[in-house]
């Protein structure tokens, strides 16, 4: 009995250590995933921001090879 006991003991450590590993990995991707919302959000505002004629001169100075 007292083996099963300490066979669930570490188990449960483990477990619990797993965890905090995997809440620890989501919070870093939910931190890169908000820095990368405001980055786009930031090129779209640039984007909205030029003027049309602006948008349609930058396509004409791609390289000839694009």
């Amino acid at each position: 009995m007292e083996d099963r006991l300490i066979v669930l003991e570490s188990k449960l450590a483990f477990a619990e250590d797993m965890l905090e590993a995997l809440n620890l990995t989501i919070f870093r991707q939910q931190e890169q995933i908000d820095q990368l919302q405001q980055q786009l959000r930031l090129l779209y505002q640039q984007m909205q921001s030029v003027p049309a004629g602006e948008k349609a001169n930058a396509r004409e100075d791609v390289p000839p090879h694009y």
